[in-house]
């Protein structure tokens, strides 16, 4: 059986009952931001006297970062800066849900302020109109961090039917797959599909195309949704890239990635090259590939259960065994995009995305800068 939380067995019925209480012209607005590990998420509510209808109308707020790993005791407010506003799925209509960034005392970004950095990357290379598209993979988990449906006392039987299964001996969680689907839909959250992962209790959602910043905003908020979804089912979701040792996938973030020039005919020399300027900098993009420079991903990128090896860079069409993966149709078609599948279910959507184009796009202009 199943561990669930305590809370999750909590009289739902009365709950609804002051739910529905109207709150007149007031709106709640949930504020949430990346806390010091780099991988947690925290939230705060505050009301506001009318429903804001931009980022301007929404205040900055502060919060102790001395308990998230952010600041010492003695000196710990830290700014929440507003950046991006959703509508609430939990509380619904009028009330927002608001990403923020969080500043430190002088009001310089936070170590685990990934965003800032990157959204000064993406307005270099607006031009290329670059689009990234992430596959969010996951793994469900009762409280004593047992797989969800797994045996208390054994394993399931071996992977093979549960990618995109259907049935009770199969999928297992589904109820929460779909709830956080529509949870994000309600929120604005751009969320592309789902589907049941090759490990069970194992789970993907992808996020995109979303244009330069937008897609760090977007997966962060997406987990937030993913996360409190799960709260109210008493299961946890991990983002660990490799949640169960031994003969069973790992859980990644696969990110694809086209500029226009790629999108137009022709543009597979585009991804060629972008994908030969890749290969030149494997060990930096490792290092910002999860939390842990690459720690984490030591575990996952083994070379087995469709992944490439840590050590090695290697590209191919249609092969989930590489490091860059060219999708068939995009290598007939000779146009579209490529699938770097390196970066780890608990990485730092700013900091991968921010790795990607500063490659393919800015260290080129740089050299020829240089040169001229």
């Amino acid at each position: 059986m199943t561990s669930l939380s305590v809370s999750s067995s909590l009289n739902k019925a009365v709950r609804q009952q002051y739910m529905g209480l109207p709150q007149g012209e007031k709106c709640q607005v949930t504020y949430i931001w990346i806390d010091g590990t780099g991988e947690g998420l925290r939230n705060k509510t505050r009301t506001l006297d009318a429903e804001p209808k931009s980022l301007e109308d929404i205040p900055e707020w502060n919060f102790d970062g001395s308990s998230t790993y952010q600041a010492e005791g003695s000196n710990s407010d830290m700014y929440l800066i507003p950046v991006c506003m959703f509508r609430d799925p939990f509380t619904l209509d009028p009330n927002k849900l608001v990403l923020c960034e969080v500043l430190k005392y002088n009001r310089l970004p936070a170590e685990t302020n990934h965003r800032a950095g990157c959204n000064k990357v993406m307005e270099k290379v607006k031009e290329h109109s670059i689009w990234f598209g992430m596959e969010q993979e996951y793994t469900l988990l009762g409280m004593n961090s047992h797989p969800f449906g797994w045996p208390a006392n054994g394993y399931p039987a071996p992977q093979g039917p549960y990618y995109c299964g259907v049935g009770a001996d199969n999928a297992y969680g589904r109820d929460i797959v779909e709830c956080h689907y529509k949870a994000c839909l309600y929120a604005g959250v751009k969320i592309y599909g789902t589907n049941a992962e090759v490990m069970p209790s194992q789970w993907e959602f992808q996020v995109g195309p979303c244009v330069g910043i937008d897609m760090g905003d977007h997966l962060w908020v997406a987990r937030f949704l993913l996360h409190r979804v799960c709260e109210d089912f008493g299961v946890v979701a991990t983002l660990d890239p490799k949640p169960m040792k031994g003969n069973w996938n790992g859980a990644g973030c696969h990110t694809n990635v086209s500029t226009e020039q790629m999108r137009e005919e022709g543009g597979l020399q585009y991804i060629e090259q972008a994908i030969e300027k890749l290969s030149k900098r494997h060990p930096e993009h490792i290092k910002v590939y999860d939390p842990r420079g690459g720690q984490d991903n030591m575990r996952r990128l083994t070379g087995y259960h469709e992944t490439s090896s840590i050590e090695d860079f290697s590209a191919g069409v249609a092969n989930r065994g590489s490091s860059i993966r060219i999708p068939r149709q995009v290598g007939q078609e000779k146009k579209g995009y490529f699938e770097d599948r390196r970066p780890a279910a608990n990485c730092d959507p700013y900091a991968v995305t921010r790795a990607i184009a500063t490659t393919c796009l800015l260290d080129s202009e740089e050299e020829e800068e240089e040169s001229n």
